[in-house]
């Protein structure tokens, strides 16, 4: 009898065994099929989205060409994507994080605009620039008068792109450039530039810029403020020192509602000197004030050079700003008159040349 009770006692031990065995390889089968079938899900999603991008990137290419998207390409999907980024960015911060401060400004080395273009690869075809991180407090349009001075262009670009992009602006640089050898006007130029600019985007400031002043500090911001202002504080050329307090040559900024206030620039300054001081005198009218960054921070240097032939000083200047408060409502944005002969789009500026015509007799 003992015999018998052991060995069914040890059969129903081992079929108990067998029974767990098999009930754990049923749950690894089970585990590891519900895991393929995962797999299975990811892959194709995978490959869904890679075929996406594919026709994504194809599409792009292609719309140069005037490509059509396909009917099956899921573009809404993309477009709220887009659009959501977009939405979730803020605005830029006040000052930018990015400035660096003093900077060391010499012009011994030649530039190449090839350099410049290879140096700033986040800039788009007509010179123009907004950050991607975040939405750029103001749309600035630099505007620079110009005729025959391409090695000083070539230092503005080098120095000034990664300036302006360091403070975090939406900006685009216009170089209008004058036709023909008639006397210089650098006012009228200076108009152009604003009509032009507004042409291709909402510009809400502007900043008006010799070719030759680069600023020694990024802390300086080209942008507009509450009152018009006076940027390049302190030149190397007057020991940097402002020259005289109604100073508001070389470099300087207004919103397109204070520019239309005095009616813009003067036309009627050919040659050197005196359009500076009737812009003075059209912003004391309409009762601005001029503001001006620190003299620290306001320093600029000025690419030496001799004066240009057909901008020799302008004996009527003196006459001329005697009389700005009599003349400036009919001379001005409002009567400015001139003929664009061409329009150049390089990545690092729009230049537009243009045929102001020439002074009265």
């Amino acid at each position: 009898m003992r015999d018998s009770n052991v060995n069914f006692s040890f059969l129903h031990r081992t079929c108990t065994l067998v029974v767990l065995l098999c009930f754990l390889h049923i749950s690894v089968t089970v585990f590891y099929y519900v895991r393929s079938i995962d797999f299975k899900q990811a892959f194709v999603q995978n490959q869904q989205i890679q075929q996406d991008q594919r026709k994504l990137t194809a599409y792009v290419r292609g719309s140069e060409g005037e490509t059509k998207p396909s009917a099956t390409f899921p573009l809404s999907r993309h477009r709220n994507t887009t659009e959501k980024s977009l939405e979730s960015l803020e605005k830029c911060p006040d000052p930018s994080p990015v400035l660096v401060g003093p900077l060391r400004i010499e012009f011994s080395s030649p530039v190449s605009l090839e350099n410049v273009r290879n140096e700033n690869p986040a800039l788009r075809k007509g010179g123009r620039y907004k950050p991607k991180d975040c939405i750029a407090l103001q749309k600035v349009a630099i505007i620079i008068p110009f005729r025959n001075r391409d090695e000083h262009l070539k230092y503005w670009l080098y120095y000034l792109h990664p300036i302006l992009q360091r403070q975090q602006l939406d900006y685009g640089v216009y170089v209008i450039n004058q036709d023909g050898d008639e006397t210089f006007n650098r006012a009228k130029l200076l108009n152009v530039g604003y009509a032009e600019a507004l042409k291709e985007y909402d510009y809400e400031c502007f900043v008006f810029s010799d070719v030759d002043l680069i600023p020694m500090d990024d802390r300086n911001t080209y942008k507009c403020f509450s009152q018009p202002r006076h940027l390049s504080v302190s030149m190397d050329k007057f020991g940097f020192r402002l020259p005289y307090n109604q100073y508001f040559g070389g470099v300087s900024s207004m919103s397109k509602e204070q520019f239309l206030k005095i009616n813009g620039f003067p036309n009627n300054y050919w040659g050197w000197g005196g359009e500076d001081d009737d812009i003075y005198n059209r912003l004391s009218s309409k009762g601005m004030s001029i503001s001006r960054p620190s003299a620290v921070v306001g320093k600029c240097r000025m690419i030496r050079h001799e004066r240009d032939k057909q901008n020799e000083p302008n004996p009527q200047r003196f006459d001329r700003i005697a009389h700005t408060r009599e003349t400036m409502h009919k001379d001005g944005i409002n009567s400015l008159q001139y003929k664009v002969v061409n329009v150049e789009k390089d990545q690092l500026f729009t230049k537009i040349t243009v045929d102001v015509g020439k002074p009265p007799n």
